[in-house]
């Protein structure tokens, strides 16, 4: 799934090409692309209409694109959902392609921005803004302190200004929980994904399964830092690619996949120690680390060593 740097690539790319243009028409391809957009198809297509869509704000993997009368058309990538902008005169015709709205653009030539999405996860909705609970911006890309009510669960993100950093520090301490479950809590802290948990995780020396309530204040703040690092690197990279699904708004893809310290490494030398890289199921996915620098709570060991002798 994206993650915060892929999602700021394509907030990014919106906020180049479409602010400022005009809504002329719209097709969805596949009602279940707009299933969020409670009244149907037709409200969706017929409210976007005649719109112009003004900036690109997005909040830890949640895009969205201000239009007048305080609504906003939100977006959700999912598994792989793309936004892609191309010139109206030689849009290509994607075989996931699920929505596409038609765009007049002041001074340049008309464009399409497309919604593809091959698994079906992702889905686009008109809503209407609600104020953020802090009086701060709703999301990186406007000053504007509202968001739509699908995200006023989802925390702001570590590259967000208005973030207190010590709060989330405090408030993962309090979880009771193993460290990695709480980066990926996006109601602590959004945007951070397996992949960044785990980059961080290394560049902090610290194992994912350490429990937070256990944790010294320095030891949260020093993790938090590291994510923030990792995906500041993976930005200026374009995001990590593993596939064509993971493109920004041209479809180029990003190459922090070359740049990766553990994720995916498993087997390979550990690029600070030289120990073999691990992986551990977790969650349904995986983790990797390297168990040298990254040594396993005892508690954790000890349950392994009770489960290897059983």
């Amino acid at each position: 799934m994206p993650e915060l740097p892929e999602v700021e690539t394509v907030r990014d790319g919106l906020a180049r090409h479409t602010t400022g243009a005009t809504v002329t028409d719209v097709e969805v391809l596949r009602a279940s692309s707009v299933r969020r957009h409670l009244p149907g198809p037709a409200d969706f297509a017929a409210r976007l209409r005649g719109r112009t869509l003004g900036a690109a704000v997005r909040r830890g993997k949640f895009l969205w694109l201000l239009l007048d009368d305080d609504e906003a058309l939100t977006a959700h990538l999912g598994m792989s959902g793309q936004l892609l902008v191309h010139h109206a005169a030689d849009a290509p015709e994607h075989r996931h392609l699920r929505v596409r709205l038609n765009l007049a653009v002041p001074g340049a030539p008309d464009r399409v921005l497309d919604f593809v999405d091959q698994r079906t996860f992702g889905h686009l909705a008109v809503a209407e803004l609600v104020p953020t609970a802090d009086g701060g911006p709703g999301g990186r890309g406007s000053d504007l302190p509202a968001l739509p009510p699908a995200v006023t669960h989802i925390a702001r993100d570590l590259l967000d200004p208005y973030l207190d950093r010590d709060a989330v520090a405090a408030a993962v301490r309090r979880r009771r929980s193993e460290l990695k479950r709480a980066l990926l809590d996006q109601t602590l802290v959004s945007g951070i994904g397996n992949i960044y948990a785990d980059e961080a995780l290394w560049r902090a020396r610290l194992d994912g399964a350490r429990p937070t309530d256990r944790l010294r204040p320095v030891q949260v703040r020093t993790v938090l830092d590291a994510a923030e690092q990792v995906m500041r690197a993976a930005l200026r990279a374009g995001g990590t690619s593993f596939d064509a699904m993971y493109v920004d708004v041209n479809g180029s893809s990003g190459w922090f996949e070359r740049e990766l310290a553990v994720y995916g490494r498993d087997g390979l030398p550990c690029l600070r120690c030289g120990a073999s890289v691990v992986r551990r199921p977790f969650m349904n996915r995986s983790s990797y680390s390297c168990p040298r620098c990254q040594p396993r709570p005892r508690s954790v060991r000890r349950l392994q060593s009770a489960a290897a002798f059983l």
